[in-house]
């Protein structure tokens, strides 16, 4: 069974959606015994840092997520929550990948919205994904440049497109929003 981490956040039923797509069973939950059993853990959303981490932090989930051995998919808030601190709020996050979140400059349009694509790619989820596929973005704050950084993509400045640690994986971009690539890397991500 996949586990879609349930919180303040965004976006959760479309990655639901894309999940049952590729024929895996899931469920949206935010209890503690469903997500340490669960095969895998997608953590996704679109929203704001400081009040998603109340959430989490008043049902005790900072601590399960944190804690947890099986494969985790952090996508857009859910890869920034796993960084260090969001200047978003000034919110301390849950300090899995050792980089901060920060807020673009706002040179260029902000937010970073629509199709871009990546560089220096280094991880198995982009197995059988084109090197100059482009996948889509929705994002004001962005994570740093950091050593568990797997892709970069360059707006206003260079920004962790995708990153992992141990178990835990985490795409700044939307899979469930960027087409047949999007769902190759969800299957990719599924299938570990």
């Amino acid at each position: 069974m996949i586990a879609i981490v349930k919180y303040n956040a965004g976006n959760i039923q479309s990655v639901k959606n894309a999940v049952e797509r590729l024929g895996f069973s899931c469920i949206v939950t935010d209890d503690e015994t469903e997500l340490k059993s669960a095969e895998k853990v997608i953590f996704p959303g679109v929203g704001e840092a400081s009040s998603a981490m109340k959430y989490l932090k008043e049902r005790k989930l900072d601590v399960v997520i944190k804690n947890l051995t099986q494969p985790v998919l952090g996508i857009c808030l859910g890869q920034q929550l796993l960084c260090n601190i969001s200047e978003e709020g000034n919110t301390k996050c849950l300090g899995i990948f050792d980089v901060n979140v920060k807020k673009f400059e706002a040179k260029e349009k902000v937010p970073h919205m629509g199709w871009n694509n990546l560089s220096n790619v280094k991880s198995n989820l982009f197995n059988g994904i084109a090197t100059d596929a482009d996948f889509y973005f929705v994002h004001s704050y962005y994570a740093e440049v950091g050593e568990n950084t797997t892709s970069i993509c360059n707006y206003i400045n260079p920004f962790s497109a995708s990153m992992q640690k141990d178990n835990f994986y985490a795409t700044q971009f939307h899979p469930e929003k960027s087409s047949k690539i999007g769902e190759q890397l969800l299957l990719n991500f599924l299938k570990m």
